[in-house]
Parts: C-alpha cells; sequence; structure tokens
C-alpha cells in the first residue's frame, strides 16, 4: 500500500461478501442495489442511513471545492464498506465508477451501533492518513507508483491490475493532471516497469522498481 503512516491500528479482517458486516447487529440487509456507471448513491448533505458494501463493481467518493474541482478521497471495491461518517450527514458525493452492486444496511433511528462502528472508523482514519501521505509527495511518479502498489495489494497483489476509474478519476484522486497522469504512465510504459494492456488493465514487469518509486 502507500507509505505506512506510524500509526498502527490492529483492524478485524475483512469479512467474507457472503456475510457482509455480520458484526452489525442493528442494521437490516436489504437486497443487492444495482447502480449503472455514473449513477450517485449519495450526495454531500444528506442524512446518513445506510452503510454500504460493494458486491461488485466500485465506488468513488469525492467533494467538490470551492472553486468547482472535484477531490476524490477514495475508491471502493468488492467486498469494501463505505458510508460511515463522524456524525448524521454525508460530507461527501459516492457514485458508482461503473455497473456495481452494493449491498444497503440501513440504520434505524435510535439505534447505538458505536461500538460495531469503530473498526470502520479506525480504518477510515488509517486510509485518510495514508491517501494524505501520499498527496504530500511532490514528485507525480511517486504518487502514481503508489497508486498502482495500492491498487495490486487490495486485488490481491496480482501482477495484472484492473482500473476500472478514467485517468480523470486517478488525477482527481492523486492531486494530478489528465495530462500528468497519462505522462507518468507513458514513461513508466517506457522505462519497463509497466505495460499497458489496455486504458483500463495493467501489467506490473518490474515490482520492485515500482515499489522504490512509490515508497
Amino acid at each position: 500500500m502507500y507509505a505506512k503512516a506510524s500509526l498502527k491500528i490492529e483492524l478485524p479482517p475483512l469479512l467474507p461478501r457472503q456475510t457482509p458486516l455480520a458484526f452489525l447487529d442493528g442494521p437490516v440487509a436489504q437486497p443487492v442495489s444495482f447502480f449503472s456507471a455514473g449513477s450517485e448513491i449519495y450526495a454531500q448533505g444528506e442524512k446518513t442511513r445506510a452503510i454500504y458494501q460493494v458486491e461488485f463493481g466500485a465506488v468513488r467518493v469525492y467533494r467538490l471545492l470551492a472553486d468547482g474541482r472535484r477531490q476524490i478521497s477514495a475508491f471502493h471495491f468488492a467486498g469494501e464498506t463505505f458510508g460511515f461518517e463522524g456524525d448524521t450527514m454525508h460530507h461527501f458525493f459516492a457514485e458508482a465508477v461503473n455497473a456495481s452492486g452494493l449491498r444497503v444496511f440501513r440504520i434505524g433511528s435510535g439505534t447505538d451501533l458505536s461500538h460495531q462502528l469503530l473498526p470502520l472508523a479506525l480504518k477510515g482514519l488509517t486510509s485518510a492518513q495514508e491517501h494524505l501521505l501520499v498527496l504530500g509527495r511532490q514528485n507525480a511518479i511517486e504518487r502514481v507508483a503508489a497508486f498502482l502498489l495500492d491498487m495490486a495489494e487490495r486485488q490481491g497483489d496480482l501482477r495484472h491490475i484492473d482500473l476500472p476509474m478514467s485517468r480523470i478519476d486517478i488525477g482527481d484522486y492523486l492531486g494530478l493532471t489528465i495530462e500528468t497522469v497519462s505522462r507518468v504512465f507513458s514513461r513508466l510504459r517506457e522505462k519497463g516497469v509497466i505495460r499497458l494492456e489496455s486504458l483500463r488493465r495493467v501489467e506490473v514487469l518490474k515490482r520492485d522498481a515500482l515499489r522504490a518509486m512509490g515508497e
């Protein structure tokens, strides 16, 4: 993953997708809901009424800045959970990156889930810290390399990495322009570090070299 933050937190292992969020006693699981590419899951300012787990597809979570720019704070993939907020209102937007299926856990009013939701809050804090570490780097190659390493780790450290998001999405996540992202991908390809199988699929040829750039 990205360069690790100094704070080390032991979290429960990822729950099997067959029994998502089984540790939550209060919410009632709903059937899988389907979202087409680009469709909104929830909006900034809406009340938090549910927690979501990705069954398939991908989700981007973002905020619109005052000048109209978009800052993506996270991507979520199969088996991962999102939608938890520190209060009763969403501070971000969530959209489906591609055709996605989500399992929605409605939270009833008056339900106290503070103990069950603590692992989600701590995991979210750690992810946010690691993302800030990447954004704090001045070198675009370091940011893209760290991003690819994170994608590989979350997909099982595979040699072939699927990237369902666009280059614009990657730029908005890493604080880079689409031109810079495309240029870095081309440079990594020219150096023989990666091979671009397609616009949305990358083969890592030199993992050690990529790790040296991203750590």
